[in-house]
Formats: structure tokens, sequence, C-alpha cells
């Protein structure tokens, strides 16, 4: 007996090891693109074998001409396919950070809710050329390596099993099983980046370095993730060893290499709270340890502030009184 098109397996490949690695439910976030879709069939037949549940969810954005009737027809076919339940959730989408960014907001948001109503992981059919598209757009940005080492496969409550296959796998994939696709138009409108870097900057590149510069770029991202890895593991050892009630001690976070400080201070502030973080906020904070000059605290997004005092680096939370005169500036702290 003659097994599936190679597409198909290899899409079926992907999520096995995952399915069989947690008895968590899975719900696959589909749009009725290719990518989805082929996960979302690939789920279905991998699942009931690994004794795993296996719904759906299609969010329904509104933003397009029938989008609530495409929504209503994903359903009907990821039902056919077996998966249950499965959840159409309609979002209302705002105006922040632009079309692109607001439909994501509101997405990961009501993707969120559903694994959390229903205890599931949340499968995306992010593929690898969409990991090498996000690398070229964190390089673009100049915001650290965190965003050039691109999307991580595990991350609770989302699962990318697909990181590894190409999209025009997917799409055979689906051709090979009869799967109707839906193709979004927004995907091609060269007014948004990532359509534009899909359309010309990734083929230009390929065409200049000869080929293969989207699974470099994805390798890329996984070997840096590593390192990512290592360095936040050892930065939240010395996290723990560091950090008090009164704060960090000054003087010796400061004499850390800059990466594993900045993650230091970075996961002290968040563990108090404080979201949001932005390289100047982080900036700002460091300057305290290695650039001291007697400044005085760092407001931080929320109202919180930063300050040194009496040898530490304290946090004083949003809303509290001025403990100036409790926590003043050793003198012997003080630089011309």
């Amino acid at each position: 007996m003659s097994g599936p098109p190679p597409a198909v397996a290899a899409v079926r490949s992907a999520v096995r090891p995952g399915l069989r690695a947690s008895a968590q439910p899975v719900l696959v976030a589909v749009s009725g693109g290719a990518d989805s879709l082929a996960l979302a069939a690939a789920v279905a037949f991998e699942a009931p074998r690994a004794g795993v549940p296996a719904g759906a969810v299609t969010v329904e954005h509104g933003l397009q001409p029938g989008s609530a009737q495409r929504a209503h027809d994903t359903a009907g076919l990821l039902r056919g396919l077996g998966l249950g339940p499965v959840l159409v959730v309609p979002v209302a989408v705002g105006t922040a950070g632009g079309p692109e960014a607001a439909a994501r907001t509101a997405r990961y948001a009501a993707l969120t809710a559903c694994a959390d109503e229903h205890g599931a992981r949340v499968a995306l059919g992010h593929t690898l050329d969409d990991q090498a598209e996000t690398v070229l757009l964190g390089l673009g940005r100049g915001s650290g390596p965190r965003s050039v080492a691109g999307m991580v496969a595990e991350r609770p409550p989302f699962w990318r099993p697909l990181l590894g296959v190409r999209r025009e796998t997917t799409r055979t994939a689906c051709t090979a099983q009869g799967l109707p696709v839906w193709d979004d138009p927004w995907n091609t409108d060269p007014a948004y980046r990532r359509a534009r870097l899909r359309a010309e900057v990734l083929p230009l590149l390929e065409d200049v370095l000869g080929g293969g510069v989207t699974p470099a770029l994805a390798r890329t991202a996984d070997l840096l993730r590593e390192d990512l890895d290592a360095l936040d593991t050892l930065a939240g050892a010395h996290l723990a060893r560091l950090a008090g009630p009164d704060g960090l001690p000054a003087a010796e976070l400061a004499g850390l290499p800059a990466a594993l400080r900045r993650r230091v201070l970075r996961g002290w502030l968040r563990g108090a709270g404080v979201g949001d973080l932005q390289a100047v906020h982080l900036g700002a904070v460091d300057a305290l340890l290695t650039g001291w000059r007697g400044q005085g605290p760092v407001a931080l997004p929320g109202g919180a502030e930063a300050l040194r005092a009496s040898g530490r680096l304290v946090l004083r939370p949003a809303g509290s009184p001025s403990r100036r005169a409790a926590v003043a500036p050793d003198p012997e702290e003080q630089h011309p």
C-alpha cells in the first residue's frame, strides 16, 4: 500500500512529534489559507493516533467583504476533517499600530482566550518562509537579537510545528488532499511591509546571493536562539542570586557582561510588574549602574521608577509616596 503524497507526509511528520510529546488538547488556528489548512488536516489525521483531543478555531476579523461567510465555510470544512470543537470567534479590531498590528493583537487575544477556556494549546501554521520574513523584519527594526531570532516553536499557549516546512509544501499538501485554499489579498498587497518582503525582497536576495537565502535565514534564527536561551538561563541564575527585597547590588551587577546585566535588569523589572519595556528604558536603568553620576530616578512604563541608593538598585512602584529621604543616595557614590 502506497503512503500519502510527499507533501502531505512532510506536514504530518512535522506535527507528529509534538502531538506525541503532550496529551494536552490542541486547537488549530485556521484562517483558510494553505498553511493553516494543511496544518489542520495533518493534526486531524495524527491527533487521534496520538490520543490527543484536537479542535480548531477561526478568528473572524470583520475587515474584508464576506469574512463572516468565509469563517462559516472554513468551520464547516474543519468539522468535515473530524476536528472538534470548531470555534468561530468574531473580534473587534482596533487601530493601534496600523491594520496589520491591530488585527494581530485582536487575533492573539482571541486565541489566548480560547486556549484558556479549553485548557488547550493553539497550533499556528507559521512556516519556514514566515520565519525568514520575521528575521528580515527584525533586522530592519534593529530591535536586538531576540527579534532576529524569530519565532519559537513552543511558547505556551502557542505551538508552531511547521517552522521547518516550506510554504510551497503546505500548498502542495492542500492540493493533494483537495482542500480549497483561500488566499488573503493582504498577503500580496504592497501596502503591507511583509507582503513586499515576500514578493520583492526575498526573491531579490535569492537572485543576488545564489539561492538558499530563506532556509539560511531560518537556520540563523535557530542558531541565534540557542545562544540567547543560554544567556537567558545564565541571567536567570544571576537574578535569583542577586535580587532581594531591597533591590539589586549595584557594584556587583555592574561587573557582569552587558549581555547578562541587561537580561538581569529586564527580568527584575518584569518580575516586579513593569511591562512594555523598551530599549530606551532598559538603557536608562543600565546607566544607573555603568554611567553613575548621581542622576535621579528613571521613569518606567506604568509609573514606576528605578533609582540607585545606598549602593543598590531600587524599584519604586507606581503610586508609592516619595522615599527620597529613606533611600537618599550614598555620598560615596556621588561623582562630579
